[in-house]
């Protein structure tokens, strides 16, 4: 998995699907039997018990750093498979917690000026991934108590969105980082991708969600000739990819 697609992954689960904070989490739909299942393996839980007893069987439950591991075990969201799709600690991911996973991540900085898609964005007890823009995906009981969008404060507040500030960023060890704007994702940017961008900003291509991201230089959440444009001087060197 890229990064560009980590970050799509993120983001779908908290635009798309109904969630719920749950310690311990990773994705598994909250069933009769799972909700029982979970509140017996963590006080946290239990005390809790009247809100997880509320949630319809189709919502999933996740904690922080359950997103990250779920999605790399294969998650899909399959409301009938007992971790939504998930095979647990499958793809070389190990169950571990937030505080160790940032101690797995590479090139781990605490400036944030040049962060990239889909790192994962850390702070004590806590985990979650950027995708762009100043927003990071996270899973909280605080704000919307679930899977959802938040600013990256390190960087700045964003109109509409809860803001949290952390404390590091680093790069996940399972995933492949790809530069901006190689939206082929082969590895390198070339004018090929910036083909890709232009006629996905005429309407005449439709990318993914995960190219998208790739294909959004500006970052202003569309995508337009000045990103072609830009994805083209990358390709030849005018312009840091």
């Amino acid at each position: 998995m890229n990064n560009f697609e980590l970050a799509a992954k993120c983001k779908g689960i908290a635009l798309k699907y109904k969630t719920l904070y749950v310690l311990g989490g990773i994705g598994f739909p909250l069933t009769k039997s799972m909700k029982e299942r979970c509140m017996q393996q963590y006080s946290y839980n239990a005390k809790r018990r009247k809100m997880i007893e509320a949630a319809s069987a189709d919502t999933f439950g996740f904690d922080c750093v359950g997103i990250i591991k779920s999605i790399l075990w294969g998650w899909n969201g399959d409301v009938n498979a007992i971790y939504g799709g998930a095979k647990y600690a499958s793809n070389g991911v190990p169950d571990i917690g937030a505080d160790y996973m940032i101690t797995l991540c590479k090139n781990v900085s605490t400036d944030f000026t040049k962060i990239e898609i889909g790192e994962a964005v850390w702070k004590k007890g806590h985990i979650g991934v950027y995708i762009g823009g100043g927003l990071a995906v996270e899973c909280t009981p605080a704000w919307a108590n679930k899977v959802q969008i938040t600013a990256v404060k390190n960087i700045g507040t964003r109109k509409g969105y809860e803001s949290r500030t952390w404390t590091k960023h680093g790069k996940l060890p399972w995933v492949t980082y790809k530069p901006m704007g190689d939206i082929d994702f082969d590895g390198s940017v070339t004018a090929a991708d910036a083909r890709l961008a232009l006629r996905a900003a005429v309407g005449s291509e439709k990318l993914s969600e995960a190219q998208q991201m790739a294909a959004d230089a500006d970052k202003d959440g569309q995508i337009t000739a000045a990103d072609a444009r830009s994805v083209l001087r990358r390709s030849v060197g005018m312009e840091r990819t």
